[in-house]
């Protein structure tokens, strides 16, 4: 008989009490526990396990499951006896910031007070059995949903104190999802008085507190250590190209194999990695996410189950608020070309927008690419090779750009589509305004707009034409061809589609008179280098080649 599968299911115990389908990933508790590391960060893709797995480290270390021995028989932390002798024993705090999401500080202030608050209420019966002191009951009665930042910031050191007091053990805190209010407060431009918030709340509770057994965070990014993390010199931080823990979170190919057998989808095997496979844990390759495989397990049809699950709204701003060579560099991973870059994993965000590496270690922290090589360093830096991840990701990212053009535009920007395959330029600069007009600024909404804004709307859109035209188009820009550089070049998978050389020109006021004027000095710059050669040397014949000359004058465009 298949075990049922729990969609969503992130309470370790319902699963095992349930008897649902669980991979045993009890091996990272022992992992974990013989480190001997004071404070643990790990960082994992969303939807990788983490939070069932720090569920599963609670029911495992809390005193609140002594002597269930049920959750943990058959799995392979049980047969080690020290293990058995271990479970159930220790006080744990087990927090998450999966929902502090608000759009200002105050709001977020507010949801981090309400959970500790929720937090004291879960031990309310154990606190108030006599044995804390008077002065302890006054600051107990002090927590609540609006209470003062330095009771907050002392608040999970003081329940570890408590805790010691009433059961003489240490406590292990687990804090899950640290990294959500975070990317919010970055987003929503409260990121200074947060991250000052956040940086003293860490240090009384992983820092100074003598009470302290054991800390483990769970998150997407590692956040820099000066943003943060200043005062905790004994942050143990395993990214995703560390090898610790390299099997505790995601499914490996072995495992996701034995469950397709086990749920007769052995014929899908292959489709299966090409859609979901691709991650990489240290150097564990073919890293499979859980989302995706359970779901396939549960529906039994490919879809972008993972993908799906996230509004993606950082990425999604970075890549459209993003310079030329970002788009660009979109535009070859669509392709499937690897990106060579250097990374650093840890993430600034007030500095997002000005290191250009930046993005590219953010999507490689959140699944979205993976690291292909690692190329040794000549210098001392080390490079990697980077490619979209699989199918998934590659599918979200289509639908990411084509709502770039259809959130105000879907109608202009298809009848642009047509009329630009028929040749028909009049319809194409009636459509061609009416997208410029609404969407120039929304590729140059960033917090150091650039002065260029013809440049990135129209690397933008011809992300956007990729997307649209994959099909029938091999779509490249700025690439050599003849004696320079063109814009953008269509060429035809078919034999009988035409191929397209567009040029982009931004209005010249001293040596032009007007945007028609514009038009052909982009038609007479696209004759003059022989944008066509690398058209022809493909075989494609010059009748079959059409040019496009694009003039922009502010949000005006001229298309001739």
């Amino acid at each position: 008989l298949m075990k049922k599968i729990s969609i969503g299911n992130q309470s370790f115990a319902s699963i095992r009490e349930k008897s649902c389908f669980y991979i045993d990933k009890t091996n990272f508790i022992m992992e974990w526990w013989e480190s001997e590391d004071i404070v643990t960060l790990i960082t994992r893709p969303r939807r990788f396990g983490k939070t069932l797995n720090m569920d599963m480290l609670n029911c495992f270390f809390s005193n609140q499951y002594t002597g269930r021995s049920d959750l943990f028989e058959g799995l392979s932390v049980w047969i080690d006896e020290k293990y058995r002798k271990l479970q159930g024993t220790y006080p744990v705090i087990f927090l998450s910031f999966a929902s502090v999401k608000a759009t200002n500080y105050k709001g977020a202030y507010i949801r981090i007070c309400q959970l500790v608050t929720d937090l004291y209420h879960l031990y309310a019966d154990v606190l108030s059995t006599g044995q804390l002191s008077k002065e302890d009951c006054n600051y107990i009665k002090s927590i609540s949903d609006d209470m003062e930042e330095s009771v907050l910031i002392a608040s999970l050191n003081r329940l570890c104190t408590f805790f010691h007091k009433i059961y003489g053990r240490n406590t292990i805190v687990i804090l899950d999802e640290y990294d959500t209010p975070m990317q919010e407060a970055y987003v929503s431009s409260y990121w200074e008085d947060f991250a000052s918030l956040i940086r003293s709340l860490f240090n009384t509770t992983f820092k100074t507190n003598p009470h302290l057994e054991r800390g483990i965070m769970t998150g997407i990014t590692r956040i820099s250590k000066e943003s943060i993390f200043s005062d905790l010199n004994n942050l143990k931080i395993v990214t995703t190209t560390s090898n610790e823990y390299k099997h505790a979170f995601g499914f490996t190919e072995k495992e996701v194999f034995q469950a397709l057998d086990e749920f007769h989808f052995s014929d899908k095997k292959e489709k299966l990695k090409a859609w979901y496979d691709g991650f990489t844990f240290g150097n564990e390759t073919d890293i499979y996410n859980p989302w995706s495989i359970t779901n396939f397990l549960d529906m039994g049809k490919f879809d972008t189950y993972w993908a799906n699950t996230s509004a993606n709204s950082l990425i999604d701003t970075l890549i459209q608020e993003g310079d030329i060579q970002t788009k660009q560099v979109m535009e070859d991973l669509l392709e499937g070309k690897p990106l060579l870059t250097e990374l650093d994993e840890q993430i600034v965000f007030d500095q997002l927008t000005e290191d250009e590496t930046a993005i590219w270690s953010l999507m490689l922290a959140s699944g979205y690419l993976k690291q292909n090589t690692i190329i040794e360093p000549s210098e001392g830096i080390l490079q990697y090779k980077l490619v979209l991840t699989n199918k998934e990701v590659h599918i979200m990212f289509r639908n990411m750009i084509r709502k770039w053009f259809r959130r105000k535009d879907a109608f202009a920007y298809n009848e642009f589509i047509r009329a630009f395959l028929q040749n028909d330029k009049k319809a194409m600069n009636h459509y061609m305004n009416k997208i410029a007009l609404n969407t120039f600024s929304y590729f140059d909404t960033g917090k150091k707009p650039s002065e260029q804004e013809p440049e990135r709307f129209y690397h933008g859109f011809v992300l956007g034409l990729m997307v649209e035209l994959k099909e029938q188009y091999s779509i490249t820009s700025n690439r050599e061809s003849g004696f320079g550089r063109y814009d953008v070049m269509l060429e035809p998978i078919s034999s009988e589609d035409m191929a397209y050389v567009l040029e982009f020109k931004v209005y010249d006021g001293e040596s032009e008179e007007s945007l028609k004027d514009t038009v052909a000095a982009a038609h007479k710059q696209m004759e003059e280098k022989q944008y066509d050669a690398k058209l022809w040397a493909n075989g494609i014949n010059k009748d079959n080649i059409i040019h496009y000359g694009f003039a922009f004058r502010g949000k005006e465009v001229l298309i001739g």
